[in-house]
């Protein structure tokens, strides 16, 4: 019986989100998080170009119901490359678009999530939060015709593309907290973002 709750654990600890502070922003990483799976990989494997979706949210609430502060939605362009098998290039399409070539899934996912942040100006060192990260695959079609800004929130994207979650339509969600700044792990500054 303990050997399975401490693989549960394990599982759940591997779930959630690791949080660092640079004294601008708050930077998020998820060893467990594996996106490059299933469906989309496939895709990937059959010569398509996947985009994913990906926002940071604060919230007040473990409920994640009242946002203190959302990110832009950021979007990466992710291509398998069929002649070198087993790895990867990704573009980051905003807000201002870096490419990665040659890197394997894991370090595609990886730099996915440390290219993301959230600002964390005005925002009380002692003060209790909880930080979200939701990411879903998203058709490129629909997503020309979108510029979503920082007021708008993933699941509304989703919701007015008219989209629906589904066996075709994998979401990832990580979360984290309480958290306050105070306690959470300084790194060198990489500058302020807008979000």
């Amino acid at each position: 019986m303990a050997g399975l709750s401490l693989s549960l654990y394990r599982a759940r600890a591997e779930e959630r989100l690791t949080t660092i502070y640079d004294g601008d922003n708050l930077h998020v990483s998820a060893p467990g998080l594996h996106f490059l799976t299933g469906k989309p990989l496939q895709r990937l494997k059959d010569g398509a170009t996947v985009v994913y979706l990906a926002q940071l949210g604060l919230f007040e609430d473990a409920g994640f119901l009242r946002p203190i502060r959302l990110a832009p939605i950021d979007r990466f362009a992710v291509s398998y490359d069929i002649w070198d098998q087993g790895k990867f290039s990704v573009t980051m399409l905003n807000p201002a678009p870096r490419t990665s070539p040659n890197l394997s899934a894991g370090a595609t996912e990886l730099w996915c999530l440390e290219n993301m942040a959230i600002s964390a100006s005005n925002l009380a060192q002692d003060r209790s939060f909880f930080i979200r990260l939701e990411m879903r695959t998203a058709d490129q079609r629909d997503l020309s015709s979108v510029v979503a800004g920082p007021g708008i929130s993933l699941t509304e994207l989703v919701l007015r593309l008219g989209k629906k979650a589904g066996v075709d339509d994998p979401k990832w969600i990580r979360e984290a907290g309480p958290l306050r700044l105070a306690d959470l792990v300084r790194m060198p500054g990489r500058g302020p973002r807008n979000g």
